[in-house]
């Protein structure tokens, strides 16, 4: 009987050797990539392999970090599941910045897209799915300004502030606004995940939430070893094929004359489509407050922890980065963030509020093909 479980949970893995199978074929073929030599053909059936292969291995990477999550419980669950997503999502934005010297602006695109994709397109639709289902929702109020108060700030800091200062170039800080911006993202960070884990905990869990105990996954026969191990290694993958996928993603984008900004929102899609299904899924079973962690956990760690990543390659690798958003981005994310202020500001939730954040996100999306 254990030796067929144990057969059972092999064969779910089985995304791990698609995925090393496109990881060797592409490292093998990346010399022809690199010298832009590749047909359109090829470049578009690269992207499609690298994006799938890197998917699977995030879903996958998401699933074993949700088994971990319900082993250790909140917020340290949905606290891991965020971290392993902004793990990916560093890693990528580090490799594609490193890679392509010329787009000084994909870092900044990635961010904006994030805080886009997951306060309008992943809370949207959570609200939306479980207002359909189960009506109004609940969620402790007090942690959803806990994320807010430091998200908005942060935010604002690292894609508005650059636009108003006058010591460097428009878009850019100067020496010193780059550091107190480094170190006060990693510090006020470092704060809320005291305050989170140690001192505020019940902020963080649901006050009063009538929950269909249906767990994400069936109990696991394995230990949780074996969930950390296998999270590390589809998190290994992800960023080695995040590596290749910004290849023929630069390459196509730059073929079809497409904007910019859909590089930078293409690879945060990748990042973020596991937590998204995470975050919908707890919707959808009326775990509300186990969605907001997410969504928003997620949102925040993106800004405080991606902004220092980016502001030490630019510092290190002398690479000048742009963050300040062009004045329709900024808008939306104004918007974005007062909306967010209405819908999170009373601790219950409908489809209504779902599909106003939904509207946003497509707004967004008009915005990127015609700016």
């Amino acid at each position: 009987m254990q030796t067929t479980a144990g057969k059972n949970a092999w064969l779910g893995e089985w995304p791990l050797p698609v995925a090393l199978v496109i990881l060797v074929a592409g490292w093998w073929l990346k010399p022809a990539f690199a010298t832009n030599g590749a047909g359109n053909i090829a470049v578009g059936a690269a992207f499609a392999a690298f994006f799938i292969g890197a998917l699977l291995a995030a879903i996958l990477a998401t699933r074993h970090a949700e088994h971990l999550a319900e082993r250790f419980g909140e917020p340290y669950g949905t606290l891991m599941l965020t971290l392993s997503a902004i793990s990916l999502e560093i890693a990528t934005v580090v490799t594609v910045m490193l890679h392509n010297a010329d787009n000084p602006a994909f870092g900044r695109d990635t961010m904006f897209s994030v805080v886009m994709i997951v306060l309008n397109g992943i809370i949207g639709t959570a609200l939306l799915v479980g207002g359909l289902r189960h009506h109004e929702q609940t969620y402790n109020l007090r942690g959803a300004k806990a994320y807010l108060s430091l998200l908005i700030p942060l935010a604002t800091l690292a894609l508005i502030w650059p636009d108003f200062t006058v010591t460097s170039g428009v878009g850019t800080l100067s020496l010193v606004q780059k550091l107190f911006l480094l170190v006060m993202s990693l510090l006020m960070y470092a704060a809320f995940l005291v305050i989170q884990t140690r001192t505020h905990t019940s902020f963080f869990v649901a006050e009063v939430e009538a929950m269909e105990q249906a767990p994400a996954h069936p109990e696991s026969s394995r230990g949780w070893t074996f969930h950390a191990v296998l999270l590390i290694v589809y998190l290994v993958l992800v960023v080695l094929l995040a590596k290749l996928f910004a290849l023929p993603l630069e390459t196509g984008v730059a073929r079809l004359g497409m904007p910019a900004m859909l590089a930078g929102f293409a690879v945060a899609v990748l990042v973020l489509a596991p937590e998204g299904i995470a975050a919908i899924r707890a919707a959808r079973q009326n775990q509300m407050q186990r969605a907001m962690n997410i969504g928003l956990g997620t949102a925040l760690s993106t800004i405080a922890l991606t902004v220092p990543a980016i502001l030490l390659i630019d510092l290190f690798m002398g690479r000048t980065a742009v963050l300040g958003l062009s004045a329709a981005n900024m808008m939306m994310l104004v918007l974005t963030f007062g909306v967010s202020i209405l819908t999170l500001g009373s601790g219950r939730t409908n489809a209504m509020q779902g599909l106003v954040h939904l509207l946003l996100f497509l707004a967004y999306v008009v915005l990127i093909f015609s700016p």
